[in-house]
Order: C-alpha cells, then structure tokens, then sequence
C-alpha cells in the first residue's frame, strides 16, 4: 500500500501542475505580467454578404463589432437608425453612413446587426422597394436553428424588430418610404 501511495501522488501533482500551466496559472513572462494571449483570428468580410441582385442580404454573424463603412463619401447617405431603448419606451436614433446605391437594404442590415438572440436568430432578409407607391416590403427569414419564431416574441421584442425597422425607413427622407410592410418568406407577418 505504501508503494502504491509513493508512487500515486507524484502522478497526481503532477497532473494538477499541468493542468494549472496550461490554464496560464503558473506560467508568467520576466516582467511578471500574465503571458501573452493568443491573437483571435479576424473574419476578412465583416459586412453581411449581399447577392447579386443586391436586394437580398444574409445576416454575418461571425463578428459581433459593428460594420464600419470605409468608402468614399461622395457615394454615402447619412441616415438615422432607430434602436429601441433599455425599457422598450421609445426609439433612439443613431446617425450611420450607408452606401448611396441600396441605402434601404444596408440600413435595414444595420438595424438588424443588434436583433439577434441566443433564442431567435435571423438567417437573412430581402428588401423589396415601389419606388411609385412609396412601400418597402421586408423579408425576414429565420435561422432553421432559431428555436423561437416571429409569433412567439414579446411584445418589447416586436417593438424593438418592427418598430425599429419601420421607422429607420419612414423617417430618412432620401429613401422616399412612406409605408412598410413585413414577410416571412412572401408570407404576410400580422403585427
């Protein structure tokens, strides 16, 4: 029985030892700092990727930080998005530079940057403008892993989704919106 303790507990402390070195426990550089983390690797294409109709759009969710738009200003809008506050009372705006072609599409995409959850994802969307008539119509498609559905959100949850988005279109004059409208799929979402 001795042996086997004298032998047992070697091993043992030296696993929790190699357990605690590889959790960067013991490990420290000559200045004492902690050691270095290794960089993350970065997604080359953080904006959602657009098809080639540039009326579709799917929903990049391999970088949460927000899309900046680094092009020439000439060809950018400034337009508001509206975000719903903390209590779900009011909308609040936030100025963003779009692209002068599809500013709709890519305003919509900015307003959808903060809608998803780890419950309700969204897979993608389509933005359908009558420049005649003045109505937009947005196409919402969901995640097949999303395990909650447009039926099932709160009524704060549809305030932050629908209010949002209907406004950010209706309230950015340069877009000419007066009426916006929401499918899933080409069917009609009844609010």
């Amino acid at each position: 029985m001795n042996s086997l303790k004298s032998y047992l507990i070697p091993i043992v402390t030296s696993m929790i030892l190699a357990g605690f070195s590889s959790w960067g426990l013991l490990a420290t550089s000559r200045s004492g700092n902690a050691p270095e983390l290794p960089p993350t690797a970065t997604n080359p294409n953080p904006t959602p990727s657009i098809t080639p109709n540039q009326n579709a759009s799917v929903i990049d969710k391999s970088n949460s930080s927000p899309v900046s738009v680094t092009q020439n200003p000439a060809n950018t809008v400034t337009l508001s998005i509206y975000q719903a506050d903390s209590q779900c009372e009011t909308l609040i705006p936030e100025k963003v530079d779009v692209p002068t072609t599809n500013s709709a599409n890519a305003a919509v995409g900015k307003v959808l940057e903060q809608v998803n959850s780890s419950d309700f994802e969204l897979a993608g969307y389509r933005v359908n403008l009558n420049s005649s008539s003045g109505v937009a119509t947005i196409d919402l498609r969901l995640s097949p892993d999303s395990r909650r559905h447009f039926a099932s959100l709160s009524t704060c949850e549809r305030f932050a989704l629908f209010g949002s988005l209907r406004k950010t279109l209706i309230e950015n004059s340069p877009l000419k919106i007066k009426e916006v409208r929401f499918t899933e799929q080409g069917q009609e979402i009844y609010l």
